[in-house]
C-alpha cells in the first residue's frame, strides 16, 4: 500500500513587489512595433531631422557678429533645409501620381482622398516654409540676417542654429506671442 504524504499547508500567495521601473528602461523593455513607424513629414523633420549632420558654428571670443564665415554658415543650414523641403515636394508628387486610383469601394476613396489632403496640406505649409527660406537668404545677401526686424538687435547665433528663419530677437517674440494670446 503506497504511503500518502501529507500536503503542505497552503501559503497564502505573496504579491510580488511592483518597483517603478524608470521611464527610460520601460522604453528599452518595450517590444518592437509590430509595423514600420509612419514616415515623418518633411516639417517634422524640418524641425528635428534638418539638423541630423549640423555642426553649430564655433564661436570664437571677440568675434564680430554676423561675419563671413557665420554668413556661409546659416547660408549652408538654410540651403541644406530647402533641398530637403524640394525633394519632399518631389516624392509627393511621384507617390500621389503613382498611386492615384479609383477604388471601387467608397471607404476606399474616402481614405485616398484624406491621405492626399492631409498631404497637401503639408506641402502647403511646406511651401510656405520655403518662402520664409528664401527671404533669409535674400536678407542674408542684403547684410540683413541675424538683425531683429522689430527693435534691430542680434537675434544671436544659437537662436538662428534652432531657427533659421528666425526674423526676431527672443524678446521681441516673446511680446508678440503674449499680445497675440491676449487679442485671440
Amino acid at each position: 500500500m503506497p504511503v500518502k504524504k501529507k500536503a503542505a499547508p497552503a501559503k497564502p500567495a505573496k504579491k510580488p513587489a511592483v518597483k517603478a521601473a524608470p521611464k527610460a528602461a520601460a522604453k528599452k523593455a518595450a517590444p518592437a512595433p509590430a509595423r514600420p513607424a509612419p514616415r515623418k513629414s518633411a516639417a517634422a523633420r524640418a524641425a528635428g531631422d534638418m539638423f541630423r549632420g549640423f555642426t553649430p558654428y564655433p564661436m570664437k571670443k571677440g568675434e564680430p557678429y554676423m561675419n563671413d564665415p557665420q554668413k556661409a554658415h546659416f547660408r549652408d543650414i538654410l540651403r541644406g533645409w530647402k533641398r530637403e523641403l524640394m525633394e519632399e515636394v518631389d516624392r509627393t508628387v511621384h507617390h500621389m501620381q503613382d498611386e492615384a486610383a479609383n477604388f471601387p469601394d467608397p471607404n476606399d476613396r474616402a481614405t485616398q482622398e484624406s491621405e492626399f489632403s492631409l498631404e497637401l496640406r503639408t506641402r502647403d505649409r511646406e511651401r510656405k516654409l520655403i518662402k520664409k527660406i528664401d527671404e533669409s537668404l535674400a536678407n542674408l545677401d542684403a547684410n540683413e540676417y541675424g538683425y531683429c526686424e522689430t527693435c534691430g538687435v542680434e537675434i544671436g547665433i544659437r537662436r538662428l542654429e534652432a531657427r533659421p528663419t528666425a526674423t526676431q530677437c527672443i524678446d521681441c517674440k516673446q511680446l508678440d506671442e503674449i499680445r497675440e494670446k491676449q487679442m485671440g
